[in-house]
This record gives C-alpha cells, sequence and structure tokens, in this order.
C-alpha cells in the first residue's frame, strides 16, 4: 500500500498539521479522528488495514487528518466561546486546506467522502452538511450531532452552525437541500455498550422531513461504541459506495 505524510504550517489554525495518504488512485476518503485522536489512529487500530482491499484495488484513496479536539471542546480550561471559535478555525482548515490538497493531489474533480467514528462522526457529518457542494458523500459511524453535548449549556452562532440537530431543520433554501439530496449519506451506529443510536435516529428523522434521502442503518446489541464494530462498518459501507 502506497503510503505517504504530508505537514504544512496552517494559516487558519496557527499550527503545524499532518496528514496521511493511504493508495495510489480512486476517490478521496476524508477521514476525521475520534475523539483528541491524531491523524494515525484509523493506523493504529486497524481501521485502514480493514479496509485496505478498497485502497489496493485503486477504488479509493484514504486521507486522515489531525483533530484538535483538545483545543477545543474538550479542553476543560478553554472559555467555551474560544472553544466554539477554534471549532470554527478547524472548518476553516479543512474546507480551506484539506480540500485544496486532495484535489491538488488527485484531480480537481475528485469525489470526496467524509467519515469519522464517535467526534470525528460530528466532524464528517457536519463539514459533509454545511458544505455538500464540497463533498460528494459522508459515513458517519456512532456519532452524536448535537454539539451542545460539548459545550456545558454555552450556545452562539458558533455552536449554532456546527450542530446539525439544530442547523438543519431551519434549512428551507432548496438550492441547499436539492444539492444534499443528489448526495451519499450514511447514518450508522451500533446498539451496543456506549452506544447512542437515538443520536442517529435524531438526525434521521430530521433528513426525512426535508425530504433528504439517506441510510440509516442501526446494527445489533452486540455491537459496542468501539473499533471492533468500526472495523465491520466501514468496509461494509464502502462496498456499497460507487462514485
Amino acid at each position: 500500500m502506497q503510503r505517504e505524510i504530508h505537514k504544512w504550517r496552517s494559516p487558519n489554525l496557527n499550527k503545524d498539521m499532518e496528514i496521511v495518504i493511504y493508495g495510489h488512485y480512486g476517490y478521496a476518503l476524508l477521514m476525521f479522528p475520534t475523539a483528541a485522536a491524531d491523524y494515525l489512529e484509523y493506523e493504529r487500530f486497524h481501521l485502514i488495514g480493514a479496509i485496505a482491499p478498497f485502497i489496493n484495488d485503486g477504488k479509493l484513496k484514504a486521507f486522515s487528518i489531525n483533530s484538535i479536539n483538545n483545543e477545543s471542546w474538550l479542553n476543560r480550561d478553554m472559555h467555551p466561546s474560544h472553544k466554539a471559535i477554534r471549532h470554527q478555525q478547524y472548518n476553516q482548515y479543512v474546507t480551506d486546506e484539506v480540500v485544496p490538497f486532495i484535489k491538488q493531489h488527485c484531480s480537481a474533480h475528485v469525489p470526496i467522502v467524509t467519515t469519522g467514528a464517535s467526534l470525528g462522526a460530528l466532524h464528517a457529518a457536519n463539514s459533509f452538511f454545511r458544505r455538500a457542494d464540497l463533498f460528494a458523500g459522508t459515513i458517519a459511524m456512532s456519532g452524536g450531532y448535537d454539539l451542545k453535548a460539548y459545550t456545558n449549556g454555552f450556545y452562539d452562532d458558533n455552536c449554532y452552525f456546527n450542530s446539525p440537530v439544530d442547523y438543519l431543520p431551519q434549512w428551507n433554501d432548496e438550492k441547499i437541500l436539492n444539492t444534499l439530496r443528489q448526495r451519499s449519506i450514511i447514518i450508522a451506529s451500533g446498539q451496543g455498550s456506549y452506544e447512542n443510536p437515538d443520536a442517529s435516529r435524531r438526525l434521521s428523522d430530521i433528513l426525512n422531513s426535508k425530504g433528504i434521502q439517506h441510510w440509516l442503518d442501526l446494527w445489533g446489541f452486540d455491537m459496542p461504541h468501539d473499533w471492533p464494530t468500526w472495523r465491520q462498518m466501514l468496509p461494509y459501507f464502502l462496498g456499497k459506495m460507487n462514485f
């Protein structure tokens, strides 16, 4: 498997940010880490190995980026307003730096699918919903889509516009909604230990209310909020996608 690591000084985040690329051809899979993890997390926990057949066959190239969750919502010493600002800066890093990097590395018209597990699912889904003009789809696994779960009661515009269950119900722009209706959206969760399938159901209900076709897939009660679940989920869903 071809593997490259790149790093640059992010003007949006004012820090060095790494990205690892797996593969040589195919559509782009943009991977957001869980919790406060780094860009190599999916490799360490063998999720890259689980999707290796797709990478080696040239069906996709995986781009795994760093999180800054420990500089935003997981930082107990930071004021909530600053956490929200940092979250928004991360969004800008993704859209203004990572997406152009992927297109330069692949092609200007390469489809980009976002994915992540746990807190990474929130980033993957939120990035997709906010900018469906940039992304072809999302595979969100075991996520919660209400940012207020991380804000400890704080709420401002930066929170609202990064909390899918808050902003999606208010969207009535048919141009935006029609774009979302043309994308591939997978919302998945186990129902075992530490999973929250109701979070996925809630997001699914909102999408249904907007006529946005998607796939809600709730796995069994034997599927916990843990790596063995995601190592089964991601290759299964990738096998259903065609770009």
